[in-house]
């Protein structure tokens, strides 16, 4: 069904959708961006993107897609966008009425880590314990295969570790 044919519909469906989501999906890519304006931007480009197909969407699936569609803008635009903008050091952490809990003292130093990591280690750590995927929906997300999974998984968590300093066998009787 098109929108033409959909009309309201459509548009009431994806205006349920963005007040449903659009929150979740903002926390999510501040976790992958570091900034709440660039993970606005991130999200509003892709719902954007997205609502002219709407209509070729599922209730089933529409979630998993914008989900899979933010993580791709957030990679393809840190590319594009790293080359034009510099950006000050420090000071972009998200407030704690926008983000789960993260300004604790200990936890900003965990989210300066993670932000560090390279991009796709960061969307990896942030879609397995953030957002609760298992390997294959994190493959399926970020367009890689299994074993690219579990290698961007490890080597973020040894990223991690190290740089907090604990040891592995620490690590794995608290996760």
């Amino acid at each position: 069904m098109t929108r033409a044919e959909g009309g309201l519909d459509a548009a009431a469906s994806f205006d349920q959708f963005v007040h449903e989501h659009q929150q979740g999906l903002v926390r999510y890519a501040v976790l992958l961006s570091g900034s709440r304006a660039d993970a606005e931007d991130v999200v509003q480009e892709v719902l954007v993107r997205v609502y002219p197909r709407w209509g070729d969407l599922t209730p089933a699936t529409a979630y998993a897609y914008v989900r899979r569609a933010v993580t791709n803008e957030y990679l393809s635009w840190r590319r594009r966008w790293s080359t034009r903008h510099i950006r000050p050091a420090g000071g972009d952490l998200p407030e704690g009425a926008h983000v789960d809990d993260l300004p604790e003292e200990r936890d900003e130093r965990l989210w300066r880590l993670l932000q560090a990591l390279p991009r796709q280690q960061r969307a990896a750590v942030v879609l397995r314990y953030y957002e609760d995927l298992t390997d294959e929906e994190i493959a399926g997300v970020l367009g890689c295969r299994l074993p690219t999974v579990r290698s961007h998984v490890s080597r973020g968590l040894a990223g991690l570790r190290s740089a907090i300093g604990m040891p592995e066998r620490a690590w794995r009787s608290h996760g």
